[in-house]
């Protein structure tokens, strides 16, 4: 159409013409508007048509994705509680194993005492049907043979065990009151202390510190006083001597602060202000107990020990003063002399020996005491462990460590004593200087009594 088509320049011409032309031109612009408008309605159909399928897909498949999800949280439920059961399973496990782990540490660990508990164990029996004899041995022993030798002590001991058997007591076949009142360790720890170690002055010692009385001892060669010394330095011992000035004033501190007092050097006269102390003639005062001294009432401490000691070789007490104590005969035996001359020979030949046979000495009595400490230690651990005894981990590690040490102990102590019978083989080459040194000795003790010349 050109620009001069237009209603109004047809209008001047032919108002009929004019109106022909708007319809002409108004045609004309419908059609441009359908040809333009049409193709879009038909991708607008193709398209809404193209959306409701998509639709109609999406449901069926948002229907198939509930589906599958509903199948999913099935299988992950499944799958979550078959994840726990396995992880209780495997903590079940690892807990069995670290068990079994354990109890093989703790079987481990005890092996060594086993086979001694077990021993122990089968003798226990038979040591309950006879306790009450050997015991009853034990405390007649303690209470009445330790002024004697060990001459008197062994047939006294057979007198009793022959009038029990009599009257149908049980006791043992082989009953030994010296292992009754104490163990190997205490006296190997007596040995450290400075006592001798042979059997008389071991039964000095087990019925010293197995009696309720004080403790009277008879030392003419010091043996038992250089012991106790030794054995109660750290319970500030007291040294006194009867008729000492400050006699008195010493049993006052030490009867109130629970010291250990000794006596030395003794006659055969007790001072009466001692008497009540001596027969232990305490009064209850409330909660304590109180003691007479003089004209003083003192506090009777628990703590409190007396010794007394005297270098006479038979002196004569009195009836009451017996009674009232033990008496303990430390006066050296020929067997227990003869091993001291033997150890001083060999000091003086061979000081290599002897410095080696000291420390190995030594060595073994705190073996042996080690030792009985850590059997203690595994039993009171044993006694204190509650619930399951595998769960207590600190139990068992501090077990392997008393194990292993006790090991170790018991390595060294089979060392030492093959060492020591080499020694002790080398040293039995002295042997008849040391048997003349005693002989000697008990000779002149013998010849005093013909005549007072020889004291």
């Amino acid at each position: 159409m050109g620009d001069d088509f237009t209603a109004d320049i047809i209008k001047k011409k032919s108002q009929a013409a004019g109106g022909l032309c708007e319809w002409i031109i108004n045609i004309i612009m419908y059609y441009d508007v359908v040809v333009t408008v049409e193709p879009k309605k038909k991708a607008l159909r193709e398209a809404k048509e193209t959306l409701h399928n998509a639709n109609t897909k999406l449901i069926e498949v948002k229907g198939l994705v509930q589906e599958l999800e509903a199948k999913l949280s099935v299988l992950m439920t499944s799958f979550e509680k078959a994840m726990a059961d396995k992880e209780a399973v495997l903590a079940e496990a690892k807990k069995c194993q670290d068990k079994l782990d354990m109890a093989q540490r703790l079987i481990n660990a005890l092996s060594a005492n086993g086979v001694i508990w077990e021993t122990n164990l089968e003798s226990i029996g038979v040591d309950l049907e006879v306790m009450p004899g050997e015991v009853l041995v034990a405390c007649a022993f303690a209470s009445y043979l330790g002024v004697y030798t060990r001459e008197y002590r062994e047939e006294c001991t057979r007198l009793f065990i022959e009038f029990l058997r009599k009257k149908n007591v049980p006791i043992g076949n082989h009953c030994d009151p010296l292992k009754i009142l104490c163990s190997e360790a205490e006296v190997a720890g007596w040995a450290g202390q400075g006592l001798p170690s042979d059997r008389v002055s071991a039964e000095n010692g087990a019925i010293l510190t197995n009696s309720q009385r004080w403790c009277l001892m008879i030392d003419p060669q010091l043996q038992g006083i250089i012991w106790i010394k030794s054995r109660e330095a750290n319970n500030s011992l007291q040294i006194t001597r009867m008729g000492h000035p400050k006699m008195v004033s010493t049993f006052e501190i030490s009867l109130d602060c629970g010291k250990s007092v000794i006596i030395e050097n003794m006659g055969e006269t007790i001072d009466a202000v001692l008497q009540p102390v001596i027969a232990r003639n305490t009064i209850k005062r409330g909660k304590n107990r109180v003691i007479k001294l003089g004209d003083k009432e003192l506090n009777f401490s628990p703590q409190f020990r007396l010794f007394m000691q005297t270098k006479l070789a038979n002196p004569h007490y009195p009836p009451e003063v017996q009674a009232e104590c033990t008496v303990i005969n430390f006066t050296v035996t020929e067997s227990g002399l003869e091993d001291q001359l033997l150890f001083l020979v060999v000091k003086l030949e061979r000081p290599d020996l002897a410095r080696a046979k000291a420390n190995l000495v030594t060595q073994q009595n705190e073996f042996k005491v080690k030792l009985a400490e850590l059997e203690s230690l595994l039993l009171e651990k044993l006694a204190a462990s509650e619930g399951d005894i595998l769960d207590d981990v600190d139990l068992i590690l501090n077990l392997e460590d008393a194990k292993k040490t006790s090991d170790d102990v018991k390595e060294k102590f089979a060392i030492a004593q093959d060492t020591e019978a080499k020694i002790n083989e080398t040293n039995e080459n002295y042997r008849p200087t040391a048997q003349r040194g005693s002989l000697f000795f008990f000779l002149l003790m013998d010849l005093r009594k013909i005549h007072s010349f020889y004291k």
